[in-house]
This record gives structure tokens, sequence and C-alpha cells, in this order.
């Protein structure tokens, strides 16, 4: 997909499974199961999504996924069936040490995990010449979470990355390359980032966790995973309604089926229409 000079892709790092009913908060599971059938441990199937920019000279990587860092254990929680992220990349002719920039939404493993790799027993960073940029307040909370959202965070992914002198931190949104800009939308968590792409006239808005699928569309259907699930609401009035009517093409960070495509309104209820990105 090419938006005047910046050119971008998606590109998945495999799926994960997670609870249906913590997925869609307070959504009773005759309605969302609908949207999204459990399997027999009540997990719903998740992409995890990713982007490939080409923008000012630059290659950006907008998330890495889950990585491969996981044990038996922790695989069999959430069924991951990946790493693809780079196999991926080879698909454009691309290896790990290609990429300039890597951008995290947030620092919750499924969008993180693959920052860091093992090399010889010790963490590094999995794109070695790259620039990591997250929310400062993201990672400060990662690196003291609380009990409520501490089983999404691990050092691991990130903690080496700063003392590698490779984590670049935001204190605002902030335009990191031509047609590339972070936007900071909290609710999912305090210091989540959106990431809008532009170029030509068009835009594309990458929603992270604020609408994490398609079905995540309708005001109420917030995450249970949501931290401050008012901001969600209030950001989701703000958001989906600017991407409608703008005309950008919309970005779903874990939708299966449909991780792009323009919004339509119909009968007072939104709707996707997919568009078809490599």
């Amino acid at each position: 997909m090419k938006l005047g000079d910046l050119e971008f892709h998606i590109l998945s790092d495999g799926h994960v499974y997670l609870d249906g009913g913590a997925m869609f908060g307070v959504i009773p599971k005759p309605l969302w199961e609908k949207q999204a059938p459990a399997d027999a441990r009540n997990r719903i199937k998740l992409a995890m999504n990713c982007l490939l920019v080409f923008a000012g000279h630059k290659r950006i990587l907008i998330e890495t996924g889950a990585g491969d860092k996981w044990t038996h254990k922790f695989r069999d929680i959430y069924n991951l069936d990946g790493p693809r992220l780079l196999d991926q990349l080879l698909h454009y002719g691309l290896h790990p040490q290609d990429i300039d920039v890597v951008i995290n939404t947030h620092l919750h493993f499924d969008h993180c995990g693959g920052n860091t790799r093992i090399e010889k027993g010790k963490v590094v960073a999995t794109f070695p010449h790259a620039r990591y940029i997250v929310q400062r307040g993201e990672f400060e909370h990662a690196l003291n979470p609380t009990e409520r959202d501490r089983a999404s965070y691990f050092n691991d992914n990130y903690v080496p990355l700063l003392h590698a002198g490779k984590l670049s931190l935001l204190e605002a949104d902030r335009a990191i390359a031509p047609g590339v800009e972070l936007i900071r939308v909290p609710g999912h968590t305090a210091n989540m980032q959106c990431v809008k792409l532009s170029g030509g006239g068009q835009s594309a808005f990458a929603f992270a966790d604020l609408v994490p699928t398609a079905a995540h569309l309708p005001l109420p259907w917030i995450m249970g995973y949501d931290l401050y699930p008012m901001t969600t609401l209030e950001n989701k009035k703000r958001w989906i309604p600017e991407v409608f009517h703008e005309g950008w093409i919309a970005l779903f960070s874990h939708d299966p089926l449909v991780p792009a495509g323009y919004l339509r309104e119909r009968d007072g209820k939104w709707e996707v229409e997919p568009v078809t990105i490599d």
C-alpha cells in the first residue's frame, strides 16, 4: 500500500489466544462469541499484526509480536504459533540488521516480545541497528506494573534495549519520519500510542489496542484488560469518527480476518469494508 512516497505492508508474528471474556469486558459471551468463537478453554484467536513502513529513507517496524523467548508452559497458555515476523521480513529482502526504527505502541508481551532474542545465552536486540521508540510513561510503568497487569510485562523485552543505548523515550506526540506520527492515546494503558501514516493526501491509522479488532468498534465493546476503560471510551468517541470522516484506512492490531479497512456507518453502527494490504 502506497500513501504518496510512504509505503507500508502488514506483517504477522503469528497468533495468540486470549480469554474471550477478558477481550470483551462487560459484553456478554452470547454476543461476543458470534464475532469471535471461543475454544474449549474460552480463548479466542487473535493476530499479532505488525507494520513494515518505508518512509524518509527509513525502514520502520511497528510492533514486533510475541517473539520466541517463551517457555513451553507460556506457549501452551497462549497457544502461540509464531514467531513469523523475521520470515516475513525476508519476503521483502530484509534482515534484522536492515531495520532502522522499531515502534512499540506499548510494552505488553504480544506487541514487543520480538524486540529482543536470546543469543549465546544473552538477551540482545533482535534489530541491532534500530532505534526503539516508546512513550516514557509506558516504559516507566513497565518497570513497575501493578498486580492487575503484571502478567503482560516482561523486562527482557525492553530493559536490555535501555542498557544497550537503543531505546528512545518520548514524552509527547512526535513525528519520527515523514508521514509517520506517533499519537499518545491512553486507555488500554496510561501511555499507549497509536500511529498515523500519511502521504499523497491519504492516511492510515493504526488503532493499536484502542480498537484491537473490528469487533471492538461498538463503543461499549472495551477490553477487560484496559486499565482506564472510561478513557478508552472517550478516545473511541474521538478517533473512530475521525477515521471515518477523514476516509483514513483503519488498521487493527489483533484482527485475524480483517487487519485493515475503511469504516462505514450503517443504521447507526460501524462496519468495516476490508482493504487488501500485503
